[in-house]
């Protein structure tokens, strides 16, 4: 069983909510990464979703845009994610999603990065800008190699959309909770509890909510609606603030706890 499945049938027996956080791969380097990653295992993190440094991420706000730049002038490539999420394998068994640009997975091929993929540790990905209706071929490589299919649906999509998307779906559903890009916001759309509900009509997966949650307040507020929170641009700008502090995984690992603490509410 894919590890994110197992993740979620853990957190069903245990009546919890899960907690999934995002950083920029290479950001500030690839050995930080690596050291991030384990210490985000130890601090509440149940699945890691690492960004893969794109030069036009056309889906993120000025946060993770900045962490993509500092990944790609610290030298970051595809080939070094890969190797990285293998030096954490050594370590974890967290879950592990790559959060990335379709135009990285084309350039290296489908058939050969996900292969890779699966070789690496990685398990499942979430390619922003692939239509579902384009997706034909990348569905079935990535079924055939077991690896969690992760689709996107906004505030803006409509119900035969959402059935649409949620068929070809593996691993769990990411919804936006907000029209736009990433980036931390001031407080959750009102009309969250009612889109979840009209996603489970079609979908018995997970349903992971992100895009503008920065506080524990909002962590409790989003999963009383949702299976999983996702939290990236503040932890991403907790990185920017401390990149360069040799104490850096613990200073991001104690404001995760503290992000977590929010499920505990």
């Amino acid at each position: 069983m894919n590890r994110i499945d197992k993740c979620f049938k853990r957190l069903r027996a245990e009546g919890a909510k899960g907690f999934i956080a995002y950083i920029g791969a290479g950001d500030p380097n690839l050995d930080a990464t690596k050291a991030l990653s384990l210490e985000l295992a130890e601090s509440g993190v149940d699945i890691l979703e690492l960004g893969v440094p794109f030069s036009d991420p056309l889906a993120d706000g000025l946060v993770n845009q900045l962490a993509a730049q500092r990944g790609l002038e610290c030298g970051t490539t595809l080939k070094g994610v890969l190797d990285t999420v293998k030096e954490i394998r050594k370590c974890s068994e967290i879950p592990i999603v790559l959060y990335i640009y379709f135009n990285l997975i084309h350039k290296y091929g489908q058939e050969q990065f996900i292969n890779a993929s699966v070789e690496a540790g990685v398990d499942g990905l979430l390619a922003l800008d692939l239509p579902p209706e384009e997706a034909d071929e990348y569905q079935a490589l990535m079924k055939r190699a077991g690896l969690a299919s992760i689709w996107l649906i906004a505030p803006t999509t409509p119900e035969d959309r959402i059935q649409s998307i949620t068929s070809r779906g593996t691993g769990f559903i990411y919804y936006i909770s907000r029209e736009g890009v990433t980036g931390m916001r001031n407080s959750v759309a009102n009309s969250l509890g009612q889109r979840i509900g009209l996603i489970r009509e079609y979908t018995d997966l997970p349903i992971a909510v992100g895009f503008g949650v920065s506080s524990p307040e909002q962590v409790a507020q989003v999963a009383s609606d949702c299976d999983a929170v996702v939290v990236g641009s503040a932890i991403v700008n907790q990185i920017a603030e401390h990149g360069n502090d040799p104490e850096l995984p613990a200073r991001v690992g104690d404001f995760v706890s503290g992000l977590t603490s929010g499920l505990k509410q």
